[in-house]
């Protein structure tokens, strides 16, 4: 980005959702997930699935309707916290490299899990925790809703145009761009409906994303996905 004569440049921001784009945790999620479904004698399978593509009290009204959902989700935050505990996480390649190069008080963690969650997964695979981190108690409306987006901007002091978000899924996707952001997919073999750009791995990106961050890049990209 070229400044104007006598003005400094932007800063320039990067908000990153979590499970799926620095964090691999399907394994961890898919078995969170069967586990709670055989408590209740549900086809884990099927479970699953819908739990894919809705959030937890979305899936327990489709998948368990005669169930207490408050029962359903304190028995989901259990596993999901002894699997924090005891589960094997992995570092997508390249996020450590990355959130260790960018300036602090320039990133934020958005995600649509818990923030003790995400500190001790962050804990177990030796990646840092930034400032700024917008987790599911921190706001009314999820993705793929702009507020959680929008709220990390003004927890960062930064305009939504001067930020990239992140993404592997159609939902946070959708937020980023609800939100008036730039928005790249990562660790997905196709580009999702929406995005600015495509990567294949979040590790082919991450020298694009030091490049925005410092202001190279173009920072606003218009038309179809540019696919690395």
């Amino acid at each position: 980005m070229i400044s104007e004569p006598g003005r400094p440049a932007a800063t320039m921001y990067v908000l990153f959702d979590v499970d799926g784009t620095l964090i691999d945790a399907v394994d961890n999620q898919r078995l969170v997930w069967h586990t709670w479904a055989g408590r209740y004698g549900l086809d884990p399978d099927e479970v699953y699935r819908v739990a894919l593509r809705t959030r937890p009290m979305e899936t327990f009204a489709q998948v368990a309707p005669g169930q207490d959902p408050r029962e359903c989700l304190a028995a989901l935050h259990e596993l999901e916290d002894e699997d924090v505990r005891s589960g094997s996480y992995t570092a997508f390649g390249g996020a450590s490299e990355l959130l260790n190069a960018l300036k602090p008080g320039a990133w934020a963690l958005v995600t649509s899990n818990y923030e003790h969650r995400v500190r001790g997964r962050f804990a177990r695979t030796g990646l840092p925790v930034p400032r700024v981190v917008v987790d599911a108690a921190a706001v009314a409306e999820g993705k793929p809703s702009p507020v959680p987006y929008l709220q990390a901007a003004a927890q960062l002091g930064a305009r939504p145009e001067d930020c990239l978000v992140i993404e592997d899924a159609p939902s946070g996707i959708q937020s980023g761009l609800n939100a008036g952001m730039t928005v790249w997919g990562v660790n997905t073999p196709a580009a999702v409906d929406g995005v600015h750009r495509h990567f294949a791995s979040l590790r082919e990106a991450v020298p694009h994303i030091l490049a925005f961050a410092s202001g190279v890049a173009s920072h606003r990209l218009k038309g179809p996905a540019t696919v690395e």
